[in-house]
C-alpha cells in the first residue's frame, strides 16, 4: 500500500508540474518578454529585405548569403547571361521539371504536334511569371516551338531556385531567385528587357509589372511588339485601364477570363492549394475554426469550398450582389468584415483590390489570428501600416511572421501579404497545365495573326481554343466525348466540331 501511495504521489506531482509548465508557457506566449523580443525580432528594414534563402528549396541550406547579383556564374556551355541563386542546383531542378512534364499532358502534346511547324519561329518572348517547374515546362515548350525567351519572376517569393538554375543551364536567360528585394525585382525585369542586340516582339505577363516597366522605361519597344498575353486579374485590370485611356498600343489577350483559366486554375487550383499553404505554414487544424474569406469570385469559391469541407465555419465578404447571392445559396453567411473581425481565427483575401484589410482591422483582430492573401497582388492587406516602431516583427519560420502589439497581442502574417499558395507551398501541376497551354495558344494566335485581325484592344481567347485546351486534357481521365449526329447538330445550329457554346454562355 505504501508503494502504491508513493507512486500516486509522484504521478500527481508530475501532472502538477506539467500543468504549471503549460500555464507558464501560455503566459509567455501572451506577454512576450523584452529579452525574447530582442533575441527573436528583426528590425523593420530587415523584415522587408531579407532573402530567407533557407526556404527556397531543400538544396538551399548550403548557400551563402551573397546576393546573386554579386556572383559571377556560368553554365556548362560557358554562358553567363542569367542570374540565379546557384547554377549548381540545375540537376535537382531538371528532375523537378521532368516530374512536372508527366502531369502536363496538353503542353507535351502541343510540343509534339507543333514542333515540326515551329509556329513561334522568330518570336522573341519576354516573360514575367512565377518560376516553378510547371512554368519551366511552358518556357521549354515555347523554345521547342521556335521562340527565343528571356524570363523574370512576377513574385519575389515564388521562384524555385533549382528550377531557375535548370533553365539557365539549358540556355534560357533567367533572372530570378527566391527572396528578392524590391530593387532586385525590378533589376531582374530590366535585365530581361534591356539587352543589346535583342528586342522582344511578344510579352507574356502575370500581374502587369513587365508591361508597366516597358511602358515606363522603353516605350519605343512597342513599335515591334505584336501583342501581350496576360493571365492575372490585376494585370488584366491594368490593360483595360490602358485601353480605356487610349494608351494601349498593341493587341492584348486576356487569358485570365478564359473559361479554362477561370474555372480550372482559379477555382480548382485554389480549392486544393489554400489548405496546403495554411497547413505548411501554421500546422493548424481547420475543424471548428472561424474563417472569413474576402471575395467570392472563382478563387474565393475554391477557398470556401475547401475550408467548409474541413469543418471550418466560413463567412464571406463581397461587393457584387450576384456573387453575394451565390455565397448565400452555397450556405455561407455574408457579412461585412467589421462584423466578424474580432472573432475569426483566419482572414483570407482574394479580391484583386487594395486595402481590403486595413490597419484598423488588424488592430481589432484577436490574439493569434492568421492573415493571408490568395489574390495575385500584395495590395489587399495593408502590410505597410504594420511597419511602425510600436509593433515588433518576429520571424517564426520561412514566410511566417508574428506581428506583436505593445499589449502582447500578436497576429500571424503569412508571406508578408503576398500570394499564399505560390509563396508558401505548391499548386497542382495538372491545373497549371491547363493555364500554361492556354498561354501558349494565345501567344501563337497573336504572333501569327494577320495584320488587322486584332486592334489595339484587349481580347478574350476564342471559344474554339478554350475547347481545344480542355480536349487535350481529357485523355488523362480516359474520358470519351459524345459526338453529335448530323441531325442533332442541325437542330442546335452547331458545327459538329464546335464551338459548342456562344461567347455569352456562363459555365
Amino acid at each position: 500500500m505504501k508503494q502504491k501511495a508513493e507512486v500516486n504521489r509522484v504521478y500527481t506531482n508530475n501532472i502538477h508540474q506539467q500543468i504549471q509548465f503549460a500555464d507558464q508557457k501560455r503566459e509567455f506566449n501572451k506577454r512576450p518578454t523584452k529579452i525574447g523580443r530582442r533575441s527573436l525580432s528583426r528590425s523593420i528594414s530587415q523584415s522587408s529585405t531579407d532573402s530567407y534563402s533557407s526556404a527556397a528549396s531543400y538544396t538551399d541550406s548550403s548557400d551563402d548569403e551573397t546576393s546573386p547579383r554579386d556572383k559571377q556564374q556560368k553554365n556548362s556551355k560557358g554562358s553567363g547571361d542569367f542570374c540565379v541563386k546557384n547554377i549548381k542546383q540545375a540537376e535537382f531542378g531538371r528532375r523537378e521539371i521532368e516530374i512536372a512534364e508527366q502531369e502536363m499532358p496538353a503542353l507535351m502534346a502541343l510540343r509534339k504536334r507543333a514542333q515540326g511547324e515551329k509556329p513561334l519561329s522568330g518570336a522573341k518572348i519576354v516573360g514575367c511569371t512565377h518560376i516553378t517547374a510547371q512554368t519551366a515546362v511552358l518556357i521549354e515548350t515555347l523554345g521547342a516551338l521556335g521562340a527565343q525567351c528571356r524570363w523574370a519572376a512576377c513574385n519575389i517569393y515564388s521562384t524555385l531556385n533549382e528550377v531557375a538554375a535548370a533553365l539557365a543551364e539549358s540556355g534560357f536567360p533567367v533572372f530570378s531567385w527566391k527572396g528578392e528585394s524590391e530593387d532586385d525585382f525590378w533589376w531582374c525585369i530590366d535585365r530581361c528587357v534591356n539587352v543589346e542586340g535583342w528586342q522582344p516582339n511578344m510579352i507574356l505577363d502575370d500581374g502587369g509589372d513587365l508591361t508597366h516597366w516597358i511602358y515606363k522605361k522603353y516605350p519605343n519597344m512597342f513599335k515591334k511588339i505584336k501583342g501581350i498575353v496576360e493571365e492575372s486579374v490585376t494585370g488584366v485590370h491594368r490593360l483595360y485601364q490602358l485601353s480605356k485611356a487610349g494608351k494601349l498600343c498593341v493587341p492584348a489577350m486576356n487569358v485570365n477570363d478564359s473559361v479554362t483559366k477561370q474555372k480550372f486554375d482559379n477555382l480548382y487550383c485554389c480549392r486544393e492549394s489554400i489548405l496546403d499553404g495554411l497547413k505548411r505554414t501554421t500546422d493548424m487544424m481547420f475543424g471548428g475554426k472561424q474563417v472569413v474569406v474576402c471575395g467570392y469570385g472563382e478563387v474565393g469559391k475554391g477557398c470556401c469550398a475547401a475550408l467548409k469541407a474541413m469543418g471550418s465555419i466560413v463567412y464571406v465578404t463581397e461587393i457584387d450582389p450576384i456573387c453575394a447571392l451565390q455565397a448565400c445559396m452555397d450556405g455561407f453567411r455574408l457579412v461585412k468584415l467589421n462584423e466578424v473581425i474580432r472573432q475569426v481565427d483566419i482572414v483570407i483575401t482574394c479580391t484583386g483590390n487594395k486595402n481590403v484589410v486595413t490597419r484598423e482591422h488588424l488592430d481589432r483582430m484577436k490574439n493569434g489570428c492568421i492573415v493571408c492573401n490568395m489574390g495575385h497582388s500584395n495590395t489587399e492587406i495593408d502590410v505597410a501600416s504594420l511597419r511602425t516602431p510600436e509593433l515588433t516583427w518576429e520571424r517564426v519560420r520561412s514566410q511566417v511572421d508574428h506581428v506583436i502589439w505593445p499589449d502582447g497581442k500578436r497576429i500571424v502574417l503569412l508571406a508578408e501579404g503576398r500570394l499564399l499558395n505560390l509563396s508558401c507551398s505548391t499548386v497542382p501541376t495538372f491545373v497549371l497545365s491547363i493555364t500554361a497551354t492556354t498561354q501558349a495558344l494565345a501567344l501563337i494566335e497573336l504572333y501569327n495573326a494577320p495584320e488587322g485581325r486584332y486592334k489595339q484592344d484587349v481580347y478574350l481567347l476564342p471559344k474554339k481554343m478554350d475547347e481545344y485546351v480542355a480536349s487535350l486534357h481529357l485523355p488523362t481521365f480516359d474520358a470519351h466525348l459524345t459526338e453529335l449526329s448530323d441531325e442533332q447538330a442541325k437542330y442546335l445550329g452547331l458545327n459538329k466540331n464546335g464551338p459548342f457554346k456562344p461567347n455569352y454562355y456562363r459555365y
